[in-house]
């Protein structure tokens, strides 16, 4: 039954991959930013004010999301445990996931609806990040204390898993080239898909809704609700217990330093996921079907790097794989933003030049792998400041210290890049941020520390 129960709540990694791979990072982030320039280069921009604009424009909508997770998160993991109740929560936000992830069908190449495209990723993001509190609160109770790294590992190297093969089937199947209208198989895309409305690539989002749909059955069928008594929603209960839960932090310093920690890292990973293909589109001028092999890379890489982090946290604990993630993060986002189709870190290229196009590979691979294992080992490490009575309300708070600033990082992202005018420029405030995690990551108990 464990063993099942395990594989159940790995499934929700696998189900809700194709919302980070297809939607936020390779497949529809570069679609959008294809579509965006030419519509703001239409309006009179120049390619480079019309991507600026395109980035702006995205860096907005995820920083509304992201303060709306952050003021949510707590207050629902609070809810949910005073109340026993963790799955009806999942199913519900998973509502959102398919009804967001729906609505990006409806991004037409022509007479686009930006603003609409941004709120519908915004919805499906709200969606996925809150049903994702709800499950990863399940995970203290799956495994004894020495296992919940492997646990935790493998669970984001089956969601990779399920990741590559989502964007296999739609590079193969549905996501077409612009300029032949056919797919990496060379033929159009399948189902009558007309490549002509780039009905294929706007495919993803409703193949995303779908691929959730199925693999949440492994999900409904084998991971039962938490033991324990069920009790009638309480607001007043659950938020005086999260204001002593916040109360606390003044005499958990280790605590109060992961959350610190984490809420920096994180945002600064979800900003790289976030931008990734908007700058692979606008800066290096990919076209769809390249962004999803680049993300076919990313995504083995971030398997095979979270499988092997896991058994690198049961060893050596989480804390020297969030170190180690965290520097090579740092180290792509200087790369990134030293790099253009002229000159990489100051070095002129020569025209024509294709080492921009490798570089931003070995980001992806980068990026990828480091960034699985860093979400696995952070959620191994917020186990141990926790207990299973009250883990959704600390994996809300958890959210929360990932949402924060979640808000900000994409508001500077886009600032920086209005005021300046230049994409490269707007990423490096993620460099900092990136930075100060590791500063704060000194004060944090690699076993956690005892709940007063």
């Amino acid at each position: 039954m464990e063993r099942k129960r395990i594989w159940g709540w790995w499934f929700f990694d696998w189900a809700s991959q194709p919302f980070a791979t297809l939607l936020t990072t390779f497949i529809f982030p570069v679609y959008y930013a294809e579509v965006a320039r030419a519509h703001y280069t239409a309006r009179g921009m120049s390619v480079e004010e019309a991507g600026a604009a395109a980035q702006a424009l995205w860096g907005y909508g995820l920083g509304i999301c992201g303060l709306i997770i952050a003021v949510l998160a707590p207050v629902l993991g609070a809810i949910a445990d005073n109340s026993g109740r963790r799955l009806v929560w999942v199913w519900a936000f998973s509502a959102l996931y398919l009804a967001g992830s729906w609505g990006l069908w409806f991004l037409m190449p022509d007479q686009p609806g930006l603003h609409l495209a941004v709120v519908s990723f915004g919805i499906g993001l709200i969606g996925m990040e809150f049903a994702t509190i709800f499950t990863n609160a399940l995970l203290p109770g799956l495994a004894p204390r020495d296992e919940i790294g492997r646990v935790s590992g493998s669970g984001f190297a089956f969601g990779y898993l399920g990741g590559v093969v989502a964007l296999a089937l739609v590079l193969l199947f549905l996501a077409e080239n612009a300029q032949t209208g056919r797919t990496l198989l060379g033929i159009p895309p399948v189902l009558g898909l007309d490549p002509a409305l780039r009905e294929g690539t706007r495919a993803a989002g409703p193949f995303t809704a779908l691929w959730y749909l199925v693999f949440m059955i492994p999900f409904a069928l084998w991971v039962p609700e938490t033991p324990g008594p069920r009790r009638p929603v309480r607001l007043g209960a659950a938020m005086a217990a999260l204001g002593r839960l916040l109360a606390s932090l003044r005499y958990r310093r280790s605590l109060a330093a992961w959350l610190a920690s984490s809420m920096f890292s994180r945002d600064a990973l979800n900003a790289l996921y976030g931008f990734g293909g908007v700058y692979a589109g606008t800066v290096l001028g990919w076209p769809v079907f390249l962004a999803g092999v680049f993300g076919v890379v990313s995504a083995v890489s971030a398997a095979v790097i979270s499988w092997i982090g896991g058994r690198a946290d049961r060893r050596w604990g989480p804390r020297p794989v969030i170190i180690a993630c965290t520097l090579v993060l740092t180290g792509v986002c200087i790369l990134v933003t030293g790099m253009s189709r002229e000159s990489v870190l100051g070095l002129p290229l020569a025209p024509g030049s294709r080492l921009p196009d490798g570089l931003f590979f070995l980001c992806g691979v980068l990026i990828g792998g480091a960034g699985g294992a860093l979400q696995s080992a952070s959620r191994t490490m917020m186990v141990r400041h926790t207990t299973p009575a009250r883990a959704t309300e600390a994996f809300g708070l958890y959210a929360l210290s990932g949402k924060a600033t979640a808000f900000l990082a994409p508001l500077l992202i886009a600032v920086a890049t209005d005021l300046s005018g230049n994409q490269r420029l707007g990423i490096s405030p993620l460099i900092v941020m990136f930075l100060l995690s590791l500063i704060l990551l000194g004060w944090v108990q690699t076993e956690g520390e005892a709940e007063p």
